[in-house]
């Protein structure tokens, strides 16, 4: 990666957790969907990329998005574009960068979800991916 592609990925990284213990594996999930052969885990599919062009775009701040706001056709929205976006969404902090040179070398997690409580689960499987989804839907 470039220092570019670090400082965006970083940046991801420092909105999607603020959880120490979970940045490296934040991390291993967008590694390994932007090494994947398959186009539609190439699509990062990171909430807080939509966030940013919401609040850039319409000044709103989401906590949870609609179906429609992941359509928003915008170069930052990587439920639609493949890649990391075209620059960084926040200023991340060392441990983001860290964590985004670092990610955690062993996992084969592909998805992740917000429990509600400020962590998250992670999957390997869409399966795994969608029962998950479900369980933590309500929160």
């Amino acid at each position: 990666m470039t220092v570019d592609e670090v400082i965006i990925l970083a940046s991801i990284i420092e909105r999607e957790t603020a959880l120490p213990e979970e940045r490296a594996i934040v991390s291993s999930v967008f590694h390994n969907r932007l090494k994947s052969s398959n186009p539609e885990l190439k699509k990062l599919q990171s909430c807080a990329t939509v966030q940013y062009v919401l609040y850039n775009t319409q000044g709103k701040m989401k906590e949870k998005l609609s179906d429609e706001d992941t359509k928003i056709n915008h170069p930052y929205n990587t439920y639609l574009f493949e890649g990391l976006p075209p620059g960084p969404i926040c200023s991340p902090g060392l441990a983001a960068i860290e964590a985004a040179l670092y990610p955690d070398e062993e996992s084969e997690y592909l998805f992740f979800v917000a429990k509600g409580d400020g962590s998250h689960e992670f999957s390997k499987t869409l399966a795994e991916h969608l029962e998950a989804v479900k369980k933590y839907e309500a929160n």
